[in-house]
């Protein structure tokens, strides 16, 4: 059998699984996440050397974002599924008028969902959505990254001692068998990865009509007051923007310091930096050499000053963690989102201007991160910039949390997840009367 053919025969297969009705009973689906759990436990060792081969990353960080995430996910599903799967009563004034009635609304799985998964957090990115399809009471077919392949196919080796093929089936590939992928009628799309290529999922979901999820980007700023507690900034700083490599889709892109207390965050922060990043191999590895490439090429164009790091190998695919003072919003640097280990820092004079500023060059992150003492401020500042999702006086931290949705607005992307929210964003919600 061809790739081609094995995935038509996939997709046959699940669309008839899903008409057999097994997928509705939430014991099955309970089952299901409990074997999941156990196996992904089984093959700790196995994902823990894939994603050191492929990106770099400690056991510490596997345990918190990859292995842990995907792990809290399942326990907050099996806690929860009966309570979510409950039929919703609702008031019906009007209907009272009629007839009596008792009105409710039914959370239905939509069908065979496709899911595509990116290559800088393989596991929780890709076990997330899968966890939240099952929950749900649907099929899945997923595709991982092409871009870590130790961990495409351990990912492959666990989904498939868990599940059959018209369950849960993993396609293996790139570009060609995303877009014969693409051309099949999912019953929902999730995607997480770049805009580009966002776009051009929901083109193809577009001749079918079929929902879609879209996990996408941006450059996501932290913007630093004049009151913030440049301690509590310069932590956050430093494990956000440097863990992984950079490559996480909400770390912080820019810093935006306020000129009044630029000097003495700069003195501080850069010698932090350099302590806990002392080589070129303490924030992982970068995913391919085009991307160190990539990066290299904003340090040799940017006009911003280079005060700390700057150095890579591109053969081991390390890139070392480096910042860029005094960058303007023209600069290289502030064209595109990095996804990588370079930390730009521009310096302003007037806050409503600098929200004017990200509002006008790059609106709508998938992140917003304040840090002032003044909760007040911090607020206004929320309320002035849309964004996916934000914080204050924190970074990253709100994307771990099952009982919050995540997920971005417009070009950084549409739908959220996580928790009870993965749960719906793979459902239909059915309104249903029952007339006496």
């Amino acid at each position: 059998m061809t790739a081609s053919e094995r995935i038509l025969s996939v997709f046959k297969s699940q669309q008839e699984f899903f008409s057999s009705y097994q997928t509705r009973d939430i014991e099955f689906r309970k089952a299901a996440l409990q074997k999941l759990k156990k196996t992904i436990l089984a093959n700790k060792e196995l994902i823990y050397d894939a994603l050191d081969k492929d990106l770099g990353k400690p056991r510490e960080v596997v345990d918190l974002a990859e292995i842990g995430a995907a792990i809290r996910e399942i326990d907050t599903a099996l806690s929860y599924i009966d309570q979510w799967s409950e039929d919703e009563e609702i008031k019906i004034e009007f209907s009272e008028m009629l007839n009596p009635s008792r009105c409710v609304v039914r959370h239905e799985p939509l069908g065979v969902c496709y899911i595509v998964g990116p290559f800088n957090y393989p596991f929780n990115l890709t076990l997330c959505p899968i966890i939240g399809a099952i929950a749900a009471g649907n099929t899945v077919i997923l595709k991982p990254s092409e871009l870590t392949p130790h961990c495409a196919r351990v990912i492959e080796k666990v989904l498939t001692e868990t599940f059959s093929d018209n369950y849960v089936a993993v396609i293996q590939g790139g570009k060609e068998e995303n877009t014969q992928l693409l051309t099949l009628p999912f019953d929902l799309i999730f995607f997480t990865g770049s805009p580009g290529v966002g776009k051009i999922v929901m083109e193809a979901a577009a001749k079918h009509l079929t929902p879609v999820v879209l996990e996408l980007g941006g450059k996501c700023p932290v913007i630093a007051c004049e009151d913030a507690d440049i301690d509590q900034l310069i932590e956050s700083l430093a494990f956000s923007k440097f863990i992984s490599s950079g490559q996480t889709c909400i770390a912080p892109d820019y810093l935006l310091v306020d000129r009044r207390i630029h000097s003495s965050l700069m003195e501080k922060l850069l010698p932090y930096i350099q302590n806990k990043y002392p080589d070129l191999a303490s924030n992982g590895k970068v995913v391919s050499e085009k991307q160190i490439s990539v990066l290299n090429n904003y340090l040799d164009k940017t006009q911003g000053k280079i005060v700390s790091g700057g150095n890579s190998d591109p053969e081991k695919r390390h890139f070392q963690a480096t910042i860029i003072d005094d960058v303007s919003w023209s600069d290289a640097l502030m064209e595109h989102e990095i996804f990588g280990p370079l930390l730009p820092v521009i310096i302003f004079d007037d806050l409503d201007t600098v929200i004017k500023q990200i509002n006008e060059n790059h609106p709508k992150p998938l992140a917003l991160y304040v840090f002032t003492k003044n909760e007040q401020q911090g607020s206004h500042i929320i309320n002035q910039i849309q964004s996916g999702d934000a914080q204050v006086n924190g970074i990253l931290t709100h994307a771990m949390s099952s009982e919050l949705p995540f997920g971005g607005i417009g070009p950084s992307g549409m739908g959220e997840y996580h928790g009870k929210y993965s749960f719906e964003a793979f459902s239909h919600r059915k309104s249903i009367r029952f007339v006496a």
